[in-house]
C-alpha cells in the first residue's frame, strides 16, 4: 500500500501564492507519476497538473503560466507551487501517485482564495 499525505493549503488573497506539498509513503515502485488534482462541490476530481517519472508535466488549460508542479524522488515527494491564485481555484487539492497500473489518492488540502 502506499500513503499520501498534502499539506501546505490554507486561506490566501487573491493574488498570492501557495505551495502544495504531497509526500508519498509505504511500497512506492519506481518508476511512477505523480499529479496534483482538486475537487469542489461542482466539480469533482479536475486534473492540475501531472509530472512523469522522467519529469514530463502537463497542465490544465487554467493552471498553464500559474501553477508548476515538480517532485523529489529522493523525498518520495511532488510539489505544487501556485501563484497569482484567483478565487475560482478555491478547492481541495489533492495528489495521486500511480504506479504499475495501480493508483492511490491522499485525502487532500484546502486551498480558499479571497477576493
Amino acid at each position: 500500500q502506499v500513503q499520501l499525505v498534502e499539506s501546505g493549503g490554507g486561506l490566501v488573497q487573491a493574488g498570492g501564492s501557495l505551495r502544495l506539498t504531497c509526500t508519498a509513503s509505504g511500497s512506492i515502485v519506481s518508476p511512477y507519476s505523480m499529479a496534483w488534482y482538486r475537487r469542489t462541490p461542482e466539480k469533482q476530481g479536475e486534473l492540475v497538473a501531472r509530472i512523469s517519472a522522467t519529469d514530463s508535466t502537463n497542465y490544465a488549460d487554467f493552471a498553464k503560466g500559474r501553477f508548476t508542479i515538480s517532485r523529489d524522488n529522493a523525498k518520495n515527494t511532488a510539489y505544487l507551487q501556485m501563484n497569482v491564485l484567483k478565487p475560482e481555484d478555491t478547492a481541495v487539492y489533492y495528489c495521486k501517485l500511480t504506479q504499475r497500473s495501480a493508483a492511490y489518492f491522499g485525502q487532500g488540502t484546502q486551498v480558499t482564495v479571497s477576493s
